[in-house]
């Protein structure tokens, strides 16, 4: 086959043009630091950094959510601390009644206290957090409790929300932490409203109204005792002090089923770091470069370059000069 040169200089500007392409692939890699820039340049790559990428937001949104949820479950804590404090108060203003001298002055004085703390308990209870309601289940956005004072003057305390929305008030809020886990992480109004007292499932708000209505003498719907019968005054010490100390105990379950639930959550919050800090390991190894290696690469490709030029020019060495002599 007869060489040309023609053929010649086409062989020399195609070789040219792959060895100038490979120097601006390695020149970009090293300025981007990544092995690729586009899909096509290694269509493997491209899709294992995307499955990389994707699993590190999904950890993200993961440790947000577990943030979320321990910030909640702190505040709730908090605030059945403070649930459990109020019916502290309580328990010792009913054993302070069983004193045989008691007067009805000084009972006036307990159930005026002991309205205070149920209006106490209301706003307690109504505790806000990042704009929702604690305690409000699935309807977080609107109170779900208030103090309602009687005909007699005496606070009761009440659900803020109608028969049909009391199955959202008791609705548990549910939060992913990790890929097909979710968790439960409030605690609703009627959980702590609700204890159990032997075998039968009480409500503290009946209890609260029970405690005033004996204070002033009357029956627990706050009727006049009949003539004979046995002094409502006698059940603060008794019934109306068994149903308090049941619904401290209530109280204290949940603070533990809180404090467990925060153990769990800082224990997923560690594992989904530690899970998001080796997924940043491997998509570094995937497809950051070798800077030392690409700086050879880069040396090497400029030595081949440089040296094509040489050999060209010593191959080809009539110009247009030669041919205007």
């Amino acid at each position: 086959m007869r060489i040309t040169n023609n053929m010649l200089t086409s062989n020399f500007l195609s070789d040219m043009q792959n060895n100038l392409q490979n120097m601006q692939k390695i020149q970009q890699q090293m300025t981007s630091g990544k092995v690729i820039s586009k899909a096509s340049d290694d269509p493997f790559i491209a899709a294992r950094s995307m499955q990389l990428n994707t699993q590190l937001d999904a950890n993200n949104q993961y440790n947000s959510n577990i943030k979320d949820a321990s910030n909640w479950l702190s505040t709730t804590d908090t605030t059945l601390g403070q649930v459990g404090n109020a019916l502290s108060r309580i328990n010792e203003l009913l054993v302070s009644t069983g004193n045989a001298g008691f007067s009805d002055n000084e009972r006036q004085s307990v159930k005026d206290e002991i309205n205070q703390v149920i209006s106490g308990l209301s706003q307690t209870l109504n505790t806000n957090f990042d704009g929702k309601y604690i305690f409000g289940g699935s309807r977080a956005t609107t109170k779900p409790l208030a103090a309602v004072t009687d005909s007699n003057g005496n606070t009761k305390l009440d659900y803020n929300a109608s028969s049909a929305e009391l199955n959202m008030i008791d609705k548990k809020l549910y939060t992913e932490i990790s890929q097909g886990v979710t968790i439960d992480y409030s605690v609703s109004a009627q959980d702590v409203l609700e204890y159990k007292n032997g075998d039968s499932t009480e409500d503290l708000r009946n209890l609260l109204q029970n405690i005033v209505n004996h204070l002033d003498g009357k029956n627990a719907d706050g009727s006049t005792p009949a003539e004979g019968s046995t002094s409502p005054i006698s059940l603060l010490t008794t019934d109306d002090l068994a149903g308090i100390q049941a619904a401290a105990n209530n109280v204290l379950k949940l603070r533990s089923e809180v404090g467990a639930k925060e153990n769990r959550m800082k224990d997923a919050l560690d594992n989904n770091t530690t899970e998001s800090q080796n997924l940043t390991t491997i998509l570094s190894k995937t497809e950051d470069i070798d800077i030392t290696q690409k700086t050879m690469e880069y040396a090497t490709a400029q030595t081949v370059y440089l040296a094509s030029l040489q050999t060209s020019a010593r191959v080809i060495q009539p110009t247009l000069l030669d041919y205007l002599r």
